[in-house]
């Protein structure tokens, strides 16, 4: 790798001083770059200016709703009106994300930039970099001065865009705040802990005894005992975490663990049993799907739930507001076994979340692009990829970023999260650093901004970082992995519903080692060790 970049430095050498050449020839000599020039100075592609990129990305579901193309956002726009280049979007088919994507990288045709999760590709980024499928941008920093600055100041979020062998994957999609990073935890209906005088719980203990209220007290005052006390998933974070193991990988120290293999995850298959038995675990938990959890939701129902702060907590709190005023939902911490315990295991994401705009192998102006892309992290960029255009959707208010009218109210009726949508990108993804101070406005309830400070509370020391695993490994750690999780899911669901009793629990655990599982843990470990050395 390293002597193909000292021939390509050669040849970039080469090609500027016959582009310097071609400029003075033709008598196009101005040197003068603005924030948003994404021009031929510099490129080692071509001397001809950078007019449009082809963009492959995939639609978030709110805007296919409402768009044919993200070039419709209203921060697109302003891009592309302050950069001059065009961006044609190919956006794959809802719910064919995965097989386009596939089909597309195995195609000999590639767009100029694939946005997208590149550890999906067989091998991962390092084995996409290493088919030449994308361009690492190590070599092209000096391209990208608000990038390499962010970097520079944040080491482990390069090491988190990185390979293995240092290769810098993409432009990434970055997260700075852990409240940006965390929004998914659990809640309860307040109206009910009010209504039958219990306070939140705090542990496993104090949550057996609010489900147990709410399962034999008729909170919902219907007269019927209906109600669903808490509607979970199996192997939910939330519970699991409760007594120190993840249904996943974790860290111990420096070491790595599998938790469905530890005696504390029998703890937690003992108590979902427990809750099981005595109706106050969703009879229904193994086969919910959407249209079952809202309806259940909305039918004054359920006491308590894992649940999104937009999807969840603002969305049922709007759709029950004229139905049934009472209806609260209130975000409480993460339970822990013993009082006073701090949550360890909670849902958080990396700063990096591991979707790049990558750069791909077909790219004739790759210099020129990464100048383009860079843009979005600068600080005018940032401002529009996250607001918009200044005067239409935000307005500053002693210096607040503060969205208009026709964001938070729009004239044509659609709801906050589509308006967002339809103009900023701080409420999708992309290449660019989400800013803190969108999510405020987003955030429209108390009951959302104070889920955000509550789910925030977990320390995650345990939680592992986004290693990568070994192109030699890949497809027997692939193999061995599919056949523990279609096992180990299968064997959960059974030990809750009592189907297997838990004193086959040891035998379990052998027959996941049987799979290979303590092989695919000494792989996930070399992958942790890469990592702490990139």
């Amino acid at each position: 790798m390293q002597k193909n970049r000292k021939i390509f430095r050669k040849l970039a050498i080469g090609l500027s001083i016959l582009a310097l050449s071609t400029t003075a020839i033709i008598g196009c000599s101005s040197e003068k770059t603005t924030q948003g020039d994404t021009g031929s100075k510099g490129s080692t592609g071509s001397t001809q200016a950078l007019t449009s990129l082809t963009y492959w990305v995939e639609m978030h579901a709110d805007a296919a709703a409402i768009m044919k193309s993200y070039a419709e956002i209203t921060a697109y726009k302003e891009i592309v009106k302050n950069t001059g280049v065009t961006l044609e979007f190919q956006h794959p088919a809802q719910g064919q994300t995965s097989e386009q994507f596939n089909l597309m990288v195995a195609s000999k045709s590639l767009p100029d930039v694939v946005e997208y999760r590149w550890n999906a590709y067989p091998g991962g980024a390092k084995k996409a970099i290493k088919d030449g499928k994308i361009i690492p941008l190590n070599d092209y920093l000096d391209n990208a001065p608000n990038l390499k600055r962010l970097f520079d100041e944040n080491p482990e979020w390069r090491k988190q865009a990185s390979t293995d062998d240092g290769d810098l994957i993409g432009f990434p999609f970055i997260r700075p705040d852990k409240k940006l990073q965390t929004f998914v935890g659990p809640v309860l209906r307040k109206d009910w802990l009010e209504k039958l005088g219990l306070t939140e719980p705090k542990t496993i203990d104090e949550w057996y005894t609010v489900l147990k209220a709410f399962k034999e007290q008729d909170p919902n005052g219907n007269g019927e005992a209906d109600e669903i006390p808490i509607m979970i998933a199996a192997g939910d974070i939330a519970f699991t975490g409760a007594f120190g193991v993840p249904n996943d990988f974790y860290l111990e120290g420096g070491t790595v663990k599998y938790g469905p293999i530890q005696p504390e995850f029998k703890q937690y298959l003992a108590t979902m049993n427990k809750w099981y038995k005595e109706g106050l675990l969703d009879k229904d938990f193994a086969a919910n799907d959407s249209k079952m959890y809202d309806a259940k939701m909305t039918g004054n129902l359920v006491g308590a739930a894992v649940m999104t702060v937009g999807a969840g907590i603002g969305r049922f709190m709007d759709l029950m507001a004229s139905k049934d005023p009472q209806f609260k939902l209130a975000a409480v911490s993460y339970p822990t076994v013993n009082p006073g315990d701090k949550p360890i295991f909670g849902q958080k994401d990396n700063p990096v979340t591991g979707q790049f705009a990558a750069i791909t192998g077909n790219n004739k102006h790759i210099a020129e692009t990464v100048k383009f892309l860079d843009y979005l992290y600068s600080d005018e960029g940032h401002m529009i990829m996250n607001f918009g255009k200044e005067g239409e959707t935000y307005t500053l208010v002693d210096g607040y970023p503060k969205f208009t009218d026709t964001v938070m109210k729009n004239p044509d009726g659609m709801p906050l999260a589509q308006a967002l949508k339809k103009h900023v990108m701080s409420a999708i993804q992309g290449p660019f650093v989400q800013d803190m101070r969108y999510l405020e406005q987003y955030l429209t309830k108390p009951e959302q901004k104070e889920a955000l400070t509550v789910w925030t509370e977990p320390t995650n020391e345990k939680k592992m970082p986004p290693i990568t695993i070994a192109n030699e490994d890949n497809s027997r750690y692939t193999s061995i992995m599919n056949d523990v999780n279609t096992y180990k899911d299968e064997m959960i669901v059974k030990f809750i519903m009592g189907a297997e009793s838990l004193d086959k629990y040891d035998e379990y655990v052998n027959t996941l080692k049987q799979m290979g599982i303590e092989e695919a843990i000494k792989i996930q470990q070399s992958g942790l060790e890469r990592y702490n050395k990139r």
